[in-house]
């Protein structure tokens, strides 16, 4: 696993793309949303301002697409943001809308 010298903008992924993205870095934000969510859609232009400030790339994962990540990642409402390192999850928020403010502070914290 390494941390890419420039993070790209968020990326989307399904459910058999999610363990070789997690993979590619040490350190990743998934955000689990879906399409006609007003919360999931005021928290993704927040993701790569995020992205950028932490150097943390952000994975896009809609549950209702891979109903088998809902049950695996005990996904219970959207959007839901989880950080992962090495593979395993380190911290989540699941609070509705979250500034990059808050979220820079919240990879930052479990990093």
């Amino acid at each position: 696993m390494t941390e890419a010298t420039s993070t790209p903008k968020p990326r989307r992924v399904d459910a058999r793309e999610f363990p070789d993205a997690l993979a590619e870095h040490d350190v990743v934000l998934v955000d689990f949303y879906t399409k006609g969510c007003t919360l999931c859609q005021s928290v993704e232009p927040v993701l790569g301002n995020v992205a950028r400030a932490t150097g943390v790339p952000v994975l896009l994962v809609n549950p209702k697409d891979d109903p088998s990540l809902v049950e695996e990642h005990a996904i219970r409402s959207v959007p839901t943001l989880a950080l992962f390192r090495d593979d395993e999850e380190v911290g989540r928020i699941a609070d509705g809308f979250v500034g990059a403010e808050r979220l820079v502070e919240f990879v930052e914290e479990h990093r």
